[in-house]
């Protein structure tokens, strides 16, 4: 079980710090509900589930800490 510990966001990137260590970064721009907000509705985040989701709830979007790693492995194999 993968778990987030914390997440931020820099240049239209949201980042997370994955408990074992891991960091990734994926752009905003691949969760449509996430691009639509505001820096501050970004910042309105909750971590559920011991880390396992985050949840928006001013902008209806829930991204699991799977998804995102999965996400961002699949984002570095296409630009390779």
């Amino acid at each position: 079980m993968v778990q987030i510990k914390k997440i931020w966001f820099s240049d239209n990137k949201i980042f997370a710090e994955y408990i074992d260590g891991r960091v990734i970064g994926v752009p905003v721009s691949w969760y449509p509900n996430l691009s639509k907000g505001s820096s501050e509705q970004w910042q309105d985040y909750e971590i559920w589930a011991d880390g396992q989701y985050i949840h928006w709830p001013s902008l209806d979007e829930d991204i699991s800490a799977e998804g995102l790693l999965s996400l961002s492995q699949t984002g570095l194999l296409q630009k390779t």
